[in-house]
């Protein structure tokens, strides 16, 4: 290089170092305060929709239980066997259940039973729970 080359190359230089470093000046000087203002009834439409989940309106169909690494293997077969289902993996001391589906009436719950104990013989219904039951639960 000739020694005019070198002055532009260094010229360069110091200019691409000196737009970087006000580059990361600006991008660190981004910072505020967000304030979120919501209506008060959105918290009682959570409640709704909390009550309106909960496991205590539906029947629901156990496949099976064990230890974790059987529950896990389990609801992967039954995502495979029953696609329009999402499979669950409860935690009820000291076992893993896997359970499937919301029925919100028996007759509903007892016509897929019969197709899941085909392929779970060891399937079961469970009876909705009771409200004082969930309640003691989450406290």
């Amino acid at each position: 290089m000739t020694k005019n080359q070198n002055k532009t190359a260094s010229r360069h230089l110091l200019f691409t170092l000196l737009l970087l470093a006000a580059c990361s000046t600006f991008t660190f000087a981004q910072q505020g305060v967000v304030t979120i203002e919501q209506d008060p009834k959105i918290d009682q439409l959570i409640e709704v929709y909390k009550t309106s989940n909960s496991r205590a309106n539906y029947y629901t169909i156990q496949v099976g239980f064990g230890n974790y690494e059987e529950a896990e293997e389990l609801k992967d077969l039954v995502k495979i066997d029953f696609p329009q289902w999402t499979p669950q993996i409860i935690f009820d001391s000291p076992t893993y259940r896997v359970r499937v589906g919301r029925f919100r009436t028996k007759l509903e719950a007892e016509r897929k039973f019969i197709e899941v104990r085909k392929k779970y013989p060891a399937a079961l219904i469970l009876k909705p729970e009771s409200e004082s039951r969930i309640t003691k639960q989450q406290n």
